[in-house]
């Protein structure tokens, strides 16, 4: 009993060191979290290459290469998720149309049905203007390339939009 009782004690004084250097080391924590987050892009970055592969997605759609069309939007919104630390009102929106407004888009992709895929596009680009203006940023405004914004894809490999690995 008195070897139970000592080691309880000793576990009681251990523990209690710990959450004290805890304690101690908590602005040390937070001031390597906020480092780490000021580090972290905020919107506008991720927001370019956003802009990049939306781009690229219509020229692979266009020339049958529609996992590449899929990777691009995959990616697209991945590029999204450093705003989830950085930005997170932001990133609610960007969640928001991705998952609802961008919907027709990633469906025709997988449909492969051009037609479908040209008409969502260009909804898109209306509807990416008019965030840009309503969240202040009206002198964004996106038009639709004559040409990729990475040139060094070959966009004509005829693909399936499963493709794509997971």
């Amino acid at each position: 009993m008195f070897h139970a009782k000592r080691t309880l004690t000793f576990m009681m004084g251990a523990v209690a060191l710990c959450a004290g250097a805890a304690f101690a080391d908590d602005a040390a924590m937070q001031k390597q979290i906020d480092e780490v987050r000021g580090a972290l892009p905020k919107f506008a970055i991720p927001m370019r290459e956003v802009g990049d592969r939306f781009q690229n997605m219509y020229f692979a759609a266009k020339d049958g290469n529609w996992a590449l069309a899929a990777y691009m939007s995959k990616y697209m919104n991945g590029a999204m998720n450093p705003a989830i630390v950085t930005k997170p009102a932001e990133y609610k929106v960007w969640k928001s149309f991705y998952d609802d407004t961008f919907t027709p888009v990633n469906k025709a992709i997988m449909a492969k049905d051009l037609k479908a895929f040209d008409t969502a596009y260009l909804g898109v680009v209306k509807d990416c203007n008019n965030c840009h203006q309503g969240m202040g940023y009206g002198f964004i405004k996106v038009v639709k390339l004559k040409s990729p914004a990475d040139n060094g894809i070959d966009y004509t490999v005829k693909s399936e939009p499963g493709d794509v690995p997971k």
